[in-house]
């Protein structure tokens, strides 16, 4: 039986302020040739498993891990792309109504890899602390959400098994690699119904349903 549910941040409950995302956009401004998927893991370990005293800090590190020395004004650019980004970061239409209603029956949890400004800010913006009762995120754990561990870390806190747990995301690559590592049942949002998956939805209203056909 599930008791609870887990839950990814960008793409899966809020939407991203900026269009390409941060990501694509730092790939960009740091001139790598690298494919995203090599780019990506790499980027968020040294970005999002730490805390660093400015956005600008972290960036740094993330040239120092690819050997890079940008001109400043890189760093600039970047550091007004995530201000943007949570600036105009907001929920999905359903994504408030969703969590309130699945509050009433499950023990909620968020998970992101982040860094230590984006999620936390948009969260109190929003007010969406008061509907978790664990928020794990990458810069405070030092695990990214790929890594089973990070799942293990949030089923201890929840006090619940694998088999309790359900992850919902929006990325197959990013949120259900980790959770399904930890044996951990896992639901895609897919809003543009281009992805196959077992268990797949299409927006978050449909969350009530899925989950308790599960285990």
């Amino acid at each position: 039986m599930i008791k609870a549910i887990i839950f990814d941040f960008w793409g899966t409950l809020m939407e991203q302020g900026v269009n390409p995302s941060p990501f694509k956009q730092a790939k960009y401004f740091f001139r790598i040739k690298a494919p995203f998927s090599e780019f990506a893991p790499k980027f968020e370990k040294a970005f999002m498993t730490e805390y660093f005293d400015s956005l600008s800090e972290g960036f740094r590190k993330v040239s120092q891990e690819f050997s890079l020395n940008p001109p400043d004004f890189v760093y600039e650019k970047l550091v007004g792309v995530w201000n943007k980004n949570k600036l105009l970061a907001k929920p999905y239409p359903e994504t408030l109504d969703a969590l309130t209603e699945l509050k009433k029956k499950y023990r909620l949890a968020l998970v992101a890899s982040t860094d230590c400004f984006s999620v936390n800010e948009v969260i109190d913006k929003y007010d969406l602390r008061k509907y978790f009762d664990v928020i794990a995120l990458s810069y405070e754990t030092g695990l990214l959400k790929t890594d089973k561990k990070m799942f293990q870390h949030i089923l201890k806190k929840l006090k619940v098994t694998k088999d309790e747990a359900v992850m919902v995301g929006d990325s197959i690559e990013s949120d259900m690699v980790g959770a399904e590592a930890a044996g951990i049942s896992s639901v895609l949002v897919d809003r543009k119904d281009k992805r196959e998956y077992p268990n797949k939805i299409l927006d978050l209203t449909q969350v009530k349903d899925v989950v308790p056909k599960l285990k």
